[in-house]
């Protein structure tokens, strides 16, 4: 039996992708992996994956001829993710603006340079229910990232999560909190009969910041080939949810 996900990105196994991979093989999630520096292979096009997920892997390692391929695979039924970073969106150098991913993925990429860091509290806000996210205490444990890519949804994309940057000023020893920008965190929609995602932030540090940690337990899990992490457990059902809902 062939594996349900193919995991690009995140630099290798044995560094940023040891997180993702990690709650994977937590989960019993099947995947295939190819790490950032390697140049996607027409081989793995014959494969019959469920989800493809893209996550700092820079569109310069795919051809035009694979990304209207992997787009026609996505309009036939497969899910597609693209998860936030350096190499990812419009980025520094992910590049996927100029791609036919921009017709698929169900975000309005940036022109220029997208990424944002946040150097005081951003808030993951819940915006509307959904299968993928509906267990998880969003509102009553609300936790915190560190950067993102800053996007537009789609007007017939659905906006599930968002991200609240706030200002913070002391005086007298008080702390106040000032509402500054809102940003499209968890987006979702549909390409043909594919399901599609875009999450802004990172799966890993630093971007994805406290939110690693998120939740009131921990979990301690290593895939095949990667190093160990220890996470928090609702930051673990987060992206093992949202896999599961796509595939």
């Amino acid at each position: 039996m062939g594996r349900s996900i193919l995991y690009l990105g995140d630099t290798a196994l044995d560094q940023q992708g040891s997180y993702l991979a990690g709650v994977m093989s937590y989960y019993n999630q099947s995947f295939d992996y190819l790490n950032s520096e390697v140049r996607f292979s027409d081989s793995l096009l014959s494969r019959d994956y469920k989800l493809m997920i893209l996550s700092d892997y820079p569109a310069s390692n795919f051809t035009a001829q694979q990304i209207k391929t992997i787009a026609d695979k996505v309009s036939d039924g497969m899910s597609l993710l693209m998860i936030g970073g350096w190499d990812s969106f419009t980025g520094i150098d992910g590049g996927y603006n100029h791609t036919q991913f921009a017709n698929v993925l169900p975000v309005i990429m940036q022109e220029n340079d997208d990424r944002v860091n946040f150097s005081g509290p951003c808030l993951v806000v819940k915006e509307q229910n959904h299968e993928a996210i509906d267990s998880l205490p969003f509102n009553d444990n609300t936790p915190t990232i560190g950067g993102l890519n800053s996007f537009e949804a789609k007007k017939e994309s659905k906006i599930l999560l968002n991200a609240c940057e706030y200002k913070v000023s002391t005086n007298n020893k008080k702390s106040e909190f000032t509402k500054g920008k809102t940003y499209p965190l968890l987006v979702i929609g549909n390409y043909g009969m594919g399901k599609t995602a875009a999450f802004a932030s990172d799966v890993a540090p630093h971007w994805v910041g406290p939110f690693v940690d998120w939740g009131d337990n921990r979990i301690k899990a290593r895939a095949e080939g990667s190093e160990p992490i220890e996470v928090g457990n609702l930051y673990a059902q987060f992206f093992a949810g949202l896999l599961s809902w796509m595939i």
